[in-house]
């Protein structure tokens, strides 16, 4: 430790990593991680190393290790890489749902985005998202309703989330549709996480996108109709207000015609006509993949 390094108090360590200072007092004095330098009589000091392990710390047991091999394991951390070392196994998904809501209850990112790419990587982009991101998600949205708390937690889950969905969907090698997908959310809708799922489930399977993100106006998607001519246009309104036909009704007309295929729950299937709806993630992918021909 350099006379620079920031030395910090029991309660800021506490706020930091998201345990009571309480806590922070019990794994100092039963598994001797405390401040590296601290004398009898005097205020505890965390130093960086000393957080870096308390962290380390706090990810294994939320990852579902004991308090005790956690704390063998924190104590001769280094503060570098060990990813792997606190997203282990889950043998239950809701297990891995309440590890990563714990994580983002004290903004743990680190911890968040690992989760998440390891679960996308073993098991897939649908499978995580019907998994592990939408019961998330409820969590998320169940504390900010039942409290007026957590809008914060949710606003950087969603940009954790969407940044981990576009890593997953950066790099399609040899598309299978000759022609990119159109995918957009129409009206003032605004919530698109299921739409980066979308992208990324369809990358999964080589199919090429072009995604115009939230309140895409008709004129937009015209133009995109127009120029790319699209095998199939998904569009995306959770709201009913957002849900105006006239998004898929009014667009040009071009040969050969896009399937033309919604999702959300905002879509009144009475009133819609001749369209394919998707009623869940899958459902999706698999009518796009019937309209490029797989």
């Amino acid at each position: 430790m350099t006379s620079n390094d920031e030395l910090l108090t029991v309660a800021a360590v506490a706020r930091r990593i998201g345990v009571a200072p309480a806590t922070l007092r019990t794994w100092d004095r039963r598994y001797g991680l405390g401040p590296s330098s601290h004398q009898s009589g005097a205020h505890r000091r965390y130093c960086p190393l000393d957080l870096a392990r308390l962290m380390f710390m706090r990810r294994l047991i939320s990852a579902g290790v004991s308090p005790c091999d956690a704390a063998v394991k924190a104590k001769v951390f280094n503060g570098l890489g060990h990813e792997e070392d606190f997203t282990q196994e889950f043998e239950v998904a809701d297990e891995l749902v309440q590890a990563i809501y714990k994580a983002a209850m004290c903004f743990d990112v680190s911890f968040i985005e690992s989760a998440l790419r390891k679960d996308i990587s073993k098991n897939g982009v649908i499978s995580t998202w019907s998994q592990i991101i939408a019961p998330l998600l409820f969590l998320v949205g169940k504390m900010w309703e039942e409290t007026g708390k957590g809008i914060e937690v949710e606003h950087l889950v969603t940009e954790i989330l969407i940044r981990v969905l576009r890593e997953s969907s950066s790099d399609i090698k040899e598309p299978l549709n000759a022609r990119p997908v159109l995918i957009a959310a129409v009206g003032e809708e605004l919530h698109c996480i299921a739409l980066h799922a979308l992208v990324a489930a369809l990358a999964e399977r080589r199919i090429e996108t072009y995604y115009l993100g939230s309140r895409t106006p008709l004129d937009a998607l015209s133009t995109m109709v127009t120029r790319a001519a699209p095998p199939a246009v998904f569009l995306w309104a959770q709201l009913e207000e957002n849900a105006d036909p006239s998004f898929f009704k009014d667009l040009p007309p071009v040969r050969p015609a896009p399937q033309i295929i919604l999702g959300g729950q905002g879509w009144d299937r009475q009133t819609c006509g001749d369209v394919a709806f998707a009623e869940d993630l899958s459902q999706a992918c698999r009518e796009i993949e019937r309209a490029v021909g797989l």
